[in-house]
């Protein structure tokens, strides 16, 4: 798990933990909350592709915990961008 991995809660930690996550696979903000521990996902995208790394963003409709369906974003790593530079 890339929680137990990268444990911290300093943005670069979560900027890890984020992109070991999208190396994986596409992730949403809700994911991004529940599972990697980030709280505002959109600042961590923001970081990472202050860093170069193309990450592409697309709108889905997605069910919280409650519920309700809401539009988040999905975040999709582009090929480009998979090197652990």
């Amino acid at each position: 798990m890339l929680l137990k991995r990268f444990p911290a809660n300093s943005a670069e930690a979560q900027c890890v933990r984020l992109y070991h996550a999208l190396l994986f696979a596409p992730v949403d903000t809700l994911e991004a909350r529940k599972w990697l521990d980030i709280l505002m996902p959109a600042a961590r995208i923001f970081e990472l592709r202050e860093q170069g790394k193309q990450i592409d963003t697309v709108r889905v409709m997605r069910p919280t915990e409650e519920g309700g369906l809401h539009s988040v974003a999905l975040y999709v790593l582009q090929p480009g961008s998979m090197s652990d530079e």
